[in-house]
């Protein structure tokens, strides 16, 4: 078993590295990436940098035709419907991809939700968790005969910081009661983490790898819920509005997804929580500075990456393994 330790690499890039910065000398032409949440954001970023650097780019939106202006004028990219939060549409979209019978190279699992008011989508799932992990879960696994067909292929889950404001409600993972969207956010972006933990030791003996990544803080339209008085309690702003971060280009903001599935320097790993084009380190909650960065404990648990995969299986009845 190849390494999964959480420490750094020493990538040579930094947390101001932009996605076309990390491809620079990386020559994609023939590889074939999926990318939700493409059509805007640090995925539209994303999609267009692989593009310059050669690849084909399949872009699932949930709104096609805004997706597609939104892409105007970037080459070699496909759009396609698909909505995460359901079910059929996933089995549909991946239904089709897979007639074509392409291999997917790389798969960047971008699209989300963050700090939505309490929805139920599908059979009663909490939005968050049904949207960002568990669509994700269902489309990575029907999408498994594709990644495997070429071998070597590279799964990169968005998380986020946020994974520190919960670890899984094992108990109530729908929020039955006691809502609170950032726990509810939380929770979906520390199973995203988890995910590609337990995806990259059940994939790694077929050659395809996956991680986990926290893009950094950068104003999209991700944060449409996020009122005035929410950004001074999280400490992005103070109460006159002034930055109290320092936020970062949407070029960087896609840099660390680009760096996943292009990187030669993680070939050989996988399993691993990125940030700033790097391997980051598991940091201890109760540290001051905690909440800034790094990796909380419970996203690298093992055995809580195998219990999330046996729940999500079991609630989306999707499993490839």
């Amino acid at each position: 078993m190849m390494t999964r330790t959480q420490k750094p690499i020493g990538s040579g890039f930094s947390a101001a590295s932009t996605a076309r910065e990390v491809l620079d000398g990386i020559d994609l032409t023939g590889r074939f990436a999926v990318v939700t949440g493409g059509g805007s954001g640090l995925g539209l970023e994303d999609v267009s940098a692989l593009s310059a650097a050669g690849a084909t780019v399949l872009v699932p939106a949930r709104r096609p035709d805004a997706a597609r202006a939104a892409l105007a004028g970037v080459e070699r990219v496909e759009v396609a419907e698909l909505d995460l939060a359901d079910l059929d549409s996933v089995r549909a979209f991946a239904a089709r991809l897979l007639d074509d019978g392409r291999g997917i190279d790389y798969l960047i699992n971008c699209a989300g939700v963050m700090a939505a008011p309490l929805t139920r989508v599908g059979p009663g799932w909490e939005l968050q968790f049904g949207t960002n992990h568990l669509g994700h879960f269902a489309l990575t696994n029907l999408l498994w005969p594709a990644l495997v067909a070429d071998g070597g292929a590279r799964v990169a889950a968005f998380s986020s910081r946020g994974h520190k404001f919960s670890d899984i409600r094992w108990d109530d993972p729908h929020f039955e009661r006691d809502y609170d969207r950032w726990q509810a956010y939380g929770q979906s972006k520390t199973a995203n983490i988890l995910f590609a933990l337990h995806l990259d030791t059940l994939a790694e003996s077929s050659g395809v790898r996956a991680f986990s990544l926290n893009p950094g803080g950068i104003r999209t339209n991700l944060q449409r819920y996020v009122a005035p008085e929410d950004a001074i309690a999280l400490g992005w702003v103070d109460s006159d509005g002034n930055d109290l971060i320092r936020w970062k280009s949407v070029g960087a903001g896609a840099a660390t997804a680009a760096w996943a599935v292009s990187a030669p320097a993680l070939a050989g790993l996988g399993g691993l929580y990125l940030e700033d084009c790097e391997v980051a380190e598991v940091v201890d909650p109760e540290a001051p500075d905690a909440m800034r960065a790094g990796l909380h404990p419970w996203g690298a648990d093992a055995e809580a990456a195998s219990r999330l995969w046996t729940l999500s299986a079991e609630l989306t009845g999707i499993n490839a393994f």
